[in-house]
């Protein structure tokens, strides 16, 4: 068993704010708040209250904001949708792109999603999320950098604005991001997340793929005096160069070295050099839109003794040349597909046999976070793959493959309660008034589905599934669960 992970530190986007302003009335979809010492008596919609907006950077945070106005943050259920969030982005798993997963979230009970990616400078991680229903229900997309720090802080840097269902980053440079979606309060169903990485520039010869690259970023030149600045690109001479964004010409020039060159500058601040053309096909202060010509393959300038090629660089403000196979390599696009039983989706299984690893992310190759006993009952949170994403009874989550778990069906014994015992939404102790189904009265028969450390997962007459405490050995006593299998 691994140690466990410290929670990531959170920081939020630094940007300066402003006081509170009224600005106008709004609503929440939807949500109805309990006021009035949890009763009923105080439940009105917040389309009822005036709303006030915060100037905060994202729509999670306004909606915080006016959860926090009507109270609803000092709820069960509103710290429940909290706790989730943070729940969500600590334990979000390192997952390879493309990621397709689908899964169920119940509206009752606050759930989240959340993924962690690796991504190079140069290329776009593209997020969707889809949630069936009203389109008027707000789903909270949110994107951070993992710092490179111990603590391996978080770092926020884009939201999706609301009601948006997708959000698009480009990394800044190298590293881990963490993306999660998040619907308001008592709002849920069947979603599907789909994680994509990409090149933010289009290939810069016409018809060109990735194995058309000879030359790379780094290999030596001039007997090891100097290394190559770009890649090199070999095609026909006479190829169509094609401008790789949106941007102007800055220059259309002849040097020694790079013999033709065509200079751009695009949208995002990249210098875009072109070399070794046969021929330029634009005037400086031009304006191309991607996929317009700007010249052909040659090689010319020092390129005089090798075939012909498109040397292709990339320069940033401030850092000089970076290495461009990143901005235009198109990885594979074949996510692995859904091969679990949809229908377990927000139901309850169990493993079958004792000694099933419970894993990090899904794949035989990802880290062991606990070893699971026999019977331990899990909820279906999702699947990818061959792989369900559960969650253990005390909120821990992690991955499973298919095989090693079963449908809870029949019961794995009757017991008798020995006492008078609530039956619980969560093996959670101290109880919270509100995980508490029902009072099961003492002597009555439950069929045993599930156990996990002191708690039973039972059905009780009339249907209804919930946690007990049990003894773990000996006879029958007042409160606890009377077993002659356990």
């Amino acid at each position: 068993m691994n140690p466990p992970r410290r929670p990531p530190r959170i920081v939020p986007n630094p940007q300066p704010r402003n006081v509170l302003r009224v600005m106008r009335h709004g609503s929440l979809p939807g949500l109805c708040v309990l006021l009035a010492a949890g009763t009923l008596a105080g439940c009105r919609t917040l389309e009822q209250f005036p709303t006030l907006f915060f100037d905060h950077e994202t729509p999670r945070e306004r909606y915080e904001a006016r959860l926090e106005l009507v109270g609803v943050t000092g709820t069960a259920l509103g710290r429940d949708w909290l706790a989730a969030a943070s729940q969500a982005l600590d334990q979000a798993p390192l997952v390879g792109v493309p990621h397709i997963e689908q899964g169920f979230l119940p509206a009752a009970e606050p759930a989240a999603v959340a993924f962690r990616v690796r991504a190079r400078r140069g290329q776009e991680i593209a997020f969707e999320f889809s949630l069936p229903g009203d389109s008027s229900t707000l789903v909270f997309l949110d994107a951070w950098e993992v710092g490179r720090d111990s603590a391996g802080t978080l770092l926020h840097l884009e939201a999706a604005d609301s009601g948006a269902r997708a959000l698009l980053l480009e990394p800044r440079r190298d590293g881990e991001y963490v993306f999660r979606a998040q619907p308001e309060l008592l709002r849920g169903g069947r979603f599907s997340a789909t994680l994509r990485v990409g090149p933010t520039l289009a290939f810069p010869v016409d018809k060109g793929r990735d194995g058309d690259v000879g030359s790379t970023w780094g290999d030596p030149r001039d007997g090891g005096a100097r290394n190559h600045h770009g890649i090199d690109i070999f095609a026909p001479r006479g190829t169509a160069v094609l401008a790789a964004s949106e941007a102007y010409v800055r220059r259309v020039e002849t040097t020694r070295r790079g013999g033709n060159v065509v200079w751009l500058r695009d949208v995002r601040g990249n210098s875009l050099y072109y070399a070794h053309l046969d021929r330029q096909a634009v005037a400086e202060g031009a304006r191309v839109e991607p996929g317009d010509t700007i010249g052909f393959v040659g090689n010319t300038g020092n390129a005089r003794t090798t075939p012909p090629h498109l040397h292709f660089g990339v320069y940033r403000r401030g850092e000089g040349p970076v290495d461009p196979w990143w901005f235009v390599h198109r990885p594979r696009d074949d996510a692995p597909v859904l091969a679990v039983d949809t229908t377990l989706f927000g139901g309850w299984v169990r493993t079958p046999h004792g000694g099933a690893a419970l894993l990090a992310a899904p794949g035989p190759r990802a880290a062991r976070r606990v070893e699971l006993a026999r019977h331990t009952p899990l909820r279906v949170l999702s699947g990818v793959g061959g792989w369900y994403r559960v969650r253990l009874p005390d909120g821990g989550t992690g991955f499973l493959a298919a095989r090693a778990v079963e449908a809870i069906a029949g019961a794995l014994e009757r017991a008798a309660l020995a006492g008078s015992l609530p039956l619980l939404t969560q093996p959670r102790a101290p109880v919270d008034p509100g995980t508490v189904l029902a009072l099961v009265p003492a002597g009555a028969s439950v069929e045993v589905l599930g156990r996990y450390g002191d708690y039973l997962y039972v059905r009780i007459p009339g249907g209804v599934a919930g946690w007990v405490t049990r003894l773990p050995d000996g006879p029958a006593a007042a409160g606890g669960v009377s077993s002659g299998q356990q």
